[in-house]
Protein backbone atom coordinates (compact mmCIF):
# COMPACT_ATOMS: atom_id res chain seq x y z
CA UNK A 1 0.00 0.00 0.00
CA UNK A 2 1.88 2.98 -1.35
CA UNK A 3 0.12 5.63 0.72
CA UNK A 4 0.50 3.69 3.96
CA UNK A 5 4.22 3.19 3.33
CA UNK A 6 4.58 6.90 2.66
CA UNK A 7 2.77 7.71 5.90
CA UNK A 8 5.09 5.44 7.89
CA UNK A 9 8.20 7.02 6.34
CA UNK A 10 7.03 10.59 6.89
CA UNK A 11 5.71 9.97 10.41
CA UNK A 12 7.84 7.24 12.03
CA UNK A 13 6.09 7.85 15.37
CA UNK A 14 3.01 6.22 13.81
CA UNK A 15 4.71 2.93 12.87
CA UNK A 16 3.21 1.22 15.91
CA UNK A 17 -0.27 2.08 14.61
CA UNK A 18 0.17 0.39 11.24
CA UNK A 19 -1.98 -2.66 12.05
CA UNK A 20 -4.85 -0.54 13.37
CA UNK A 21 -4.75 1.78 10.35
CA UNK A 22 -4.88 -1.22 8.00
CA UNK A 23 -7.85 -2.58 9.96
CA UNK A 24 -9.70 0.73 9.66
CA UNK A 25 -9.08 0.70 5.91
CA UNK A 26 -10.53 -2.82 5.67
CA UNK A 27 -13.61 -1.88 7.69
CA UNK A 28 -14.43 1.14 5.56
CA UNK A 29 -13.63 -0.73 2.33
CA UNK A 30 -15.92 -3.60 3.33
CA UNK A 31 -18.70 -1.13 4.11
CA UNK A 32 -18.40 0.54 0.72
CA UNK A 33 -18.39 -2.82 -1.02
CA UNK A 34 -21.74 -3.57 0.65
CA UNK A 35 -23.23 -0.23 -0.38
CA UNK A 36 -22.62 1.43 2.98
CA UNK A 37 -21.44 4.91 3.87
CA UNK A 38 -19.22 6.67 6.39
CA UNK A 39 -20.68 8.91 9.09
CA UNK A 40 -18.09 11.25 10.66
CA UNK A 41 -18.24 13.72 13.53
CA UNK A 42 -16.19 15.73 16.00
CA UNK A 43 -16.12 19.08 17.79
CA UNK A 44 -14.12 22.22 17.04
CA UNK A 45 -11.03 21.36 15.01
CA UNK A 46 -12.26 17.77 14.82
CA UNK A 47 -15.49 19.05 13.21
CA UNK A 48 -13.34 20.69 10.55
CA UNK A 49 -11.43 17.43 10.16
CA UNK A 50 -14.72 15.58 9.71
CA UNK A 51 -15.67 17.89 6.87
CA UNK A 52 -12.18 17.52 5.40
CA UNK A 53 -12.48 13.73 5.36
CA UNK A 54 -15.81 13.93 3.55
CA UNK A 55 -14.29 16.30 1.01
CA UNK A 56 -11.55 13.80 0.14
CA UNK A 57 -13.98 10.88 -0.20
CA UNK A 58 -16.86 12.46 -2.09
CA UNK A 59 -14.75 13.73 -5.01
CA UNK A 60 -11.38 13.13 -6.61
CA UNK A 61 -8.43 13.31 -4.21
CA UNK A 62 -5.26 12.22 -6.00
CA UNK A 63 -7.24 10.94 -8.99
CA UNK A 64 -9.81 12.41 -11.36
CA UNK A 65 -12.23 9.48 -10.84
CA UNK A 66 -13.79 9.90 -14.27
CA UNK A 67 -17.10 8.12 -14.77
CA UNK A 68 -17.28 4.96 -16.90
CA UNK A 69 -18.41 5.58 -20.48
CA UNK A 70 -21.91 4.16 -19.85
CA UNK A 71 -22.44 6.50 -16.91
CA UNK A 72 -21.20 9.50 -18.87
CA UNK A 73 -23.87 8.80 -21.48
CA UNK A 74 -26.52 8.40 -18.79
CA UNK A 75 -25.73 11.78 -17.21
CA UNK A 76 -25.24 13.63 -20.48
CA UNK A 77 -23.01 16.69 -20.49
CA UNK A 78 -22.92 16.67 -16.68
CA UNK A 79 -21.28 13.26 -16.82
CA UNK A 80 -18.10 14.83 -18.18
CA UNK A 81 -17.58 16.74 -14.95
CA UNK A 82 -18.99 14.36 -12.33
CA UNK A 83 -16.45 12.34 -10.35
CA UNK A 84 -16.72 8.97 -8.65
CA UNK A 85 -17.79 9.34 -5.01
CA UNK A 86 -17.33 7.33 -1.83
CA UNK A 87 -20.43 8.19 0.25
CA UNK A 88 -19.66 10.06 3.47
CA UNK A 89 -21.55 12.52 5.67
CA UNK A 90 -20.06 14.99 8.19
CA UNK A 91 -22.59 15.11 11.02
CA UNK A 92 -21.18 18.40 12.29
CA UNK A 93 -22.20 20.35 9.18
CA UNK A 94 -26.00 20.47 9.49
CA UNK A 95 -26.49 23.72 11.37
CA UNK A 96 -30.30 23.98 11.24
CA UNK A 97 -30.83 20.40 12.41
CA UNK A 98 -28.05 20.58 15.00
CA UNK A 99 -29.06 23.88 16.57
CA UNK A 100 -32.73 22.88 16.66
CA UNK A 101 -31.96 19.55 18.31
CA UNK A 102 -29.48 20.90 20.85
CA UNK A 103 -31.93 23.68 21.78
CA UNK A 104 -35.10 21.58 21.86
CA UNK A 105 -33.84 18.21 23.07
CA UNK A 106 -30.27 17.58 24.28
CA UNK A 107 -26.89 18.96 23.08
CA UNK A 108 -25.17 15.70 24.01
CA UNK A 109 -27.37 13.78 21.57
CA UNK A 110 -26.97 15.99 18.49
CA UNK A 111 -24.70 13.53 16.64
CA UNK A 112 -26.50 10.48 18.01
CA UNK A 113 -29.78 11.66 16.49
CA UNK A 114 -28.15 11.85 13.07
CA UNK A 115 -26.57 8.42 13.43
CA UNK A 116 -30.02 7.10 14.30
CA UNK A 117 -31.54 8.80 11.25
CA UNK A 118 -28.84 8.08 8.68
CA UNK A 119 -27.15 4.93 9.89
CA UNK A 120 -27.77 1.37 8.77
CA UNK A 121 -26.02 -1.87 9.63
CA UNK A 122 -23.43 -1.81 6.83
CA UNK A 123 -22.33 1.75 7.59
CA UNK A 124 -19.26 2.85 9.54
CA UNK A 125 -19.17 5.52 12.24
CA UNK A 126 -15.94 7.51 12.71
CA UNK A 127 -15.74 9.73 15.77
CA UNK A 128 -12.92 12.22 16.23
CA UNK A 129 -12.16 13.32 19.78
CA UNK A 130 -8.68 14.36 20.88
CA UNK A 131 -9.41 13.34 24.47
CA UNK A 132 -11.65 10.41 23.61
CA UNK A 133 -14.14 11.79 26.12
CA UNK A 134 -16.42 14.06 24.04
CA UNK A 135 -19.88 13.21 25.36
CA UNK A 136 -21.73 13.93 22.11
CA UNK A 137 -19.30 11.73 20.13
CA UNK A 138 -19.57 8.96 22.73
CA UNK A 139 -23.38 9.07 22.53
CA UNK A 140 -23.22 8.78 18.75
CA UNK A 141 -20.79 5.85 19.00
CA UNK A 142 -23.18 4.02 21.34
CA UNK A 143 -26.10 4.50 18.96
CA UNK A 144 -23.96 3.35 16.02
CA UNK A 145 -22.96 0.19 17.87
CA UNK A 146 -26.59 -0.48 18.78
CA UNK A 147 -27.50 -0.25 15.08
CA UNK A 148 -24.85 -2.83 14.20
CA UNK A 149 -22.48 -0.36 12.57
CA UNK A 150 -18.71 -0.62 12.85
CA UNK A 151 -17.37 2.03 15.22
CA UNK A 152 -13.98 3.71 14.80
CA UNK A 153 -12.43 6.51 16.84
CA UNK A 154 -9.47 8.80 16.29
CA UNK A 155 -8.12 10.08 19.60
CA UNK A 156 -4.95 10.90 21.50
CA UNK A 157 -3.74 10.67 25.10
CA UNK A 158 -4.96 7.31 26.48
CA UNK A 159 -7.99 7.04 24.18
CA UNK A 160 -10.43 8.08 26.89
CA UNK A 161 -13.86 6.49 27.14
CA UNK A 162 -13.99 5.99 23.36
CA UNK A 163 -11.32 3.32 23.64
CA UNK A 164 -13.76 0.84 25.15
CA UNK A 165 -16.62 1.62 22.75
CA UNK A 166 -14.90 1.07 19.41
CA UNK A 167 -14.06 -1.76 17.08
CA UNK A 168 -10.83 0.14 16.42
CA UNK A 169 -9.47 3.15 18.31
CA UNK A 170 -6.66 5.01 16.57
CA UNK A 171 -4.79 6.56 19.50
CA UNK A 172 -2.01 8.83 18.22
CA UNK A 173 1.14 9.28 20.33
CA UNK A 174 0.46 12.81 21.57
CA UNK A 175 -1.03 14.56 24.59
CA UNK A 176 -1.75 18.14 23.49
CA UNK A 177 -4.88 18.83 21.43
CA UNK A 178 -3.04 20.59 18.59
CA UNK A 179 -0.40 17.84 18.41
CA UNK A 180 -3.09 15.15 18.31
CA UNK A 181 -4.91 16.89 15.47
CA UNK A 182 -1.66 17.24 13.55
CA UNK A 183 -1.31 13.44 13.62
CA UNK A 184 -4.96 12.84 12.73
CA UNK A 185 -4.68 14.70 9.41
CA UNK A 186 -1.95 12.58 7.76
CA UNK A 187 -3.65 9.40 8.96
CA UNK A 188 -7.01 10.24 7.42
CA UNK A 189 -5.32 11.55 4.29
CA UNK A 190 -3.59 8.18 3.91
CA UNK A 191 -6.84 6.29 4.52
CA UNK A 192 -8.73 8.38 1.95
CA UNK A 193 -5.95 7.84 -0.60
CA UNK A 194 -5.90 4.09 0.08
CA UNK A 195 -9.66 3.88 -0.42
CA UNK A 196 -9.42 5.92 -3.62
CA UNK A 197 -6.72 3.60 -4.99
CA UNK A 198 -8.83 0.55 -4.22
CA UNK A 199 -12.12 1.76 -5.69
CA UNK A 200 -10.72 3.78 -8.60
CA UNK A 201 -7.78 1.75 -9.95
CA UNK A 202 -6.08 2.39 -13.24
CA UNK A 203 -5.96 6.18 -13.18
Amino acid sequence: MEHLERLMKRYPMLVGMREEIELVFEMIKNSYEKGGKLLVCGNGGSAADSDHIVGELMKGFYKQRKLPAAEKIRFGEQGEKLQGALPAIALSQHSALSTAFLNDVDPDMVFAQQVYGYGVEDDVFLGLSTSGNSVNVISAAKVAAAKGMKVIAMTGKDGGAMRELCDVCLIVPAQMTADIQEFHLPIYHALCAMLEDYFFPGE
